[in-house]
């Protein structure tokens, strides 16, 4: 081995060094303090390029998913005013419409009074309609009839317009990692292209004369490099682009120069020994003249793992990695996985399975093993899963499921409160830093992307007002998005609070009446007016919105007693509102001015609604809380609020 050429302050470096052994937290935030923040490099890539890569930019989705209303089995759209009084004594006689609704097939003709509409899987749903019965349910009953034996219900089997995805909502924030459950996301929202995370380039190096790769033969003395296999593997794994370069000889010249070319190419540079005090590891030494800042640190307090070396080299981090199988492998995981999967975008690790409390019953098939997707959020008593199934035509439910829980063939259901085990999808996911549950609307979108800009993660559910109110009283949310109307009152959102929640004003949204552009019955009259001419046409066919949303009660606020055509169809958005109304399958519903912009749609205004957060008080201290009230009242997102029709409070 040649004589090691040192510096003039090389050997200071050493001692320096070697006699200070820096903790593990020290270590690791001088590391990091010397890398960050930086600029992570951005590729735009096809959709089928991007699998195992994260996000650079937020997704916008640009249509409704499904968009249209869609039929979620075979079977025929009826009206279920029609089959109110149905049962075994007494079935119900319904005439065929002569067409057949197939996938991709557009309705010719509307479900009348005592008609119905053959109707597949996916079809959809035609003027008038309202349910879809299961052609199992049914029984021929003469020429172009069949006849129903029990009760349907407004919206069964049926899935809204934009339930699934909502047009103007963010599809995946920026830092996701794209699976194959985000493909399907990103597909079924036609999305072909996306600004991805270039994968950091990390070069690994094993060092020692001992060292023979597998495959060769063993010579006396010598062992095989298993550090060079593992590191590769744990690097791949962890986000990165490796490229590993074979073991070298201690020859300090060459190793140098191979060290030096490989930080010309590399974001990220691991070598595995020639770390400790032995006159044979030059490693270390090399490193302290590559480039500044040079060694951060050189010893950490790890069992194993002491003789770990972190360097930064004008700006690309140089790590020496113990040379012991065990040691590196721990100080890798433990110390670097952090650092690489930063530079990668990546999300922070976490275990494979979890223990969490299902908060509500869950329901299943007696005699089928049913496995049940759930979105993990943090309650006052551990985690809590929430099921998060949209349907089985629901992409989001599959791609915003953290993992999920298994229910036994014996059981017909899992009781609420039920301590259950948690299977990961993958071993990253990490529970949300904010967990707001209740109303959804695409103006939150704004005041939450200052949070994921700063690193913190925020999960959105969206069960209405009511149900948001009712998680935060278990306390298994930060925070309730609500826009409830006392009638007694005429005061939005506080009659509703209890003890433990409090108020926090978000921002005002308009509500009005929405129609099609150029329909005579609606142009030039205010809200008012307009029900009261719908009313009078019976041709006017309406659309609701569900039970518990703030909107049904400004709508039945307008409707007083009557209940004309169309006020059993109840979707669970804006935007399915708004779909139903520009393709023609109602002529006039309720929703929020921003929405109905977007839709292109007629709009009369009808109240200004408060959209405020019910906020559980013993979470109110807590940093991700903070930062969103700030985000809240920042002139930032008042602004973006403005621009997208919304008036800050």
């Amino acid at each position: 081995m040649t004589e090691p050429k040192l510096s003039p302050n090389s050997a200071n470096v050493d001692q320096e060094q070697f006699l200070t052994i820096l903790s593990r937290e020290e270590a690791l935030a001088r590391f990091e303090a010397a890398l960050f923040p930086r600029d992570l490099t951005a590729d735009d890539l096809a959709l089928a390029d991007a699998m195992g890569l994260v996000l650079a930019n937020d997704v916008v989705a640009v249509v409704d998913v499904p968009p249209f209303d869609r039929s979620n089995v075979d079977g025929f759209a009826v009206r279920s005013a029609d089959l109110v009084a149905a049962g075994e004594a007494l079935p119900v006689r319904l005439l065929l419409n002569d067409e057949v609704i197939a996938c991709g097939t557009a309705p010719q003709l509307p479900v009348k009074q005592g008609t119905a509409t053959p109707i597949a899987t996916g079809g959809p749903i035609p003027r008038g309609a309202d349910a879809v019965v299961m052609v199992e349910h049914t029984q021929p009953a003469g020429s172009g009839a069949i006849e129903i034996r029990r009760a349907t219900s407004p919206g069964q089997f049926v899935s809204y317009a934009g339930s699934d995805i909502a047009c103007g909502e963010v599809l995946l924030r920026s830092g996701t990692l794209i699976g194959s459950r985000e493909i399907g996301m990103l597909a079924a929202s036609g999305v072909a292209r996306v600004s991805v995370v270039k994968k950091p380039r990390v070069t690994i190096i094993s060092t020692g004369d001992e060292l023979v790769q597998p495959g060769q033969a063993l010579r006396p003395a010598a062992i095989f490099d298993t550090n060079g296999a593992i590191v590769t593997a744990a690097v791949s794994e962890n986000g990165g682009e490796a490229h590993f370069l074979g073991a070298f000889p201690d020859d300090e010249d060459k190793l140098e120069h191979v060290m030096r070319e490989a930080l010309a190419t590399s974001d990220m540079l691991i070598l595995s020994g020639g770390t400790s005090k032995g006159e044979g590891d030059v490693s270390h030494r090399i490193v302290a003249r590559l480039g500044e800042p040079g060694i951060i640190a050189h010893g950490v307090a790890l069992k194993p793992g002491k003789p770990l070396c972190l360097a930064v080299c004008d700006g690309t981090p140089v790590v020496i990695l113990p040379g012991f199988p065990t040691s590196a492998m721990f100080t890798f995981h433990d110390m670097i996985v952090p650092v690489l999967r930063r530079l990668a975008g990546l999300p922070p690790r976490n275990d494979a399975r979890v223990t969490a409390k299902v908060p509500v019953r869950i329901a299943s098939e007696l005699g089928r093993t049913e496995f049940v997707m759930v979105a993990l959020v943090e309650g006052d008593g551990g985690l809590i899963a929430y099921p998060t199934g949209k349907g089985s035509g629901a992409i989001t439910s599959f791609a915003q499921a953290d993992g999920f829980l298994k229910i036994d063939a014996l059981a017909e259901q899992m009781p609420a409160g039920t301590q259950a085990e948690v299977t990961l999808f993958t071993p990253h996911v990490r529970v949300p830093d904010l967990v707001i549950v209740g109303s959804h609307c695409t103006g939150l979108d704004l005041v939450t992307e200052p949070l994921a800009r700063a690193g913190l993660s925020v999960r959105s559910i969206s069960v209405g007002s009511l149900g948001g109110l009712s998680a935060a009283r278990r306390g298994e949310c930060d925070l309730a998005p609500i826009h409830l109307l006392d009638e007694k009152t005429d005061t939005y959102n506080t009659p509703f609070l209890v003890e433990g929640l409090e108020l926090v004003p978000g921002y005002r949204r308009m509500q009005g009446i929405v129609f099609r552009a150029g329909d005579k019955r609606f142009e030039s009259l205010n809200a008012e007016d307009a029900v009261r001419a719908a009313l009078k046409d019976p041709s006017c066919l309406m659309v609701n919105r569900n039970q518990g949303a703030g909107t049904r009660i400004l709508i039945d606020r307008l409707l007083g007693e009557a209940r004309p055509d169309g006020y059993w169809n109840q979707p669970r958005s804006h935007n399915a509102v708004a779909a139903a109304v520009a393709q023609n399958r109602a002529d006039w519903g309720m929703t929020i001015a921003p929405v109905a912009h977007a839709a292109g749609l007629g709009f009369m205004p009808f109240a200004e609604e408060h959209y405020d957060f019910a906020l559980v008080t013993a979470r109110k201290q807590r940093p991700a809380v903070r930062a969103f009230l700030d985000a809240l009242a920042s002139a930032e997102v008042q602004k973006a609020l403005e621009r997208a029709g919304f008036r800050p409070a």
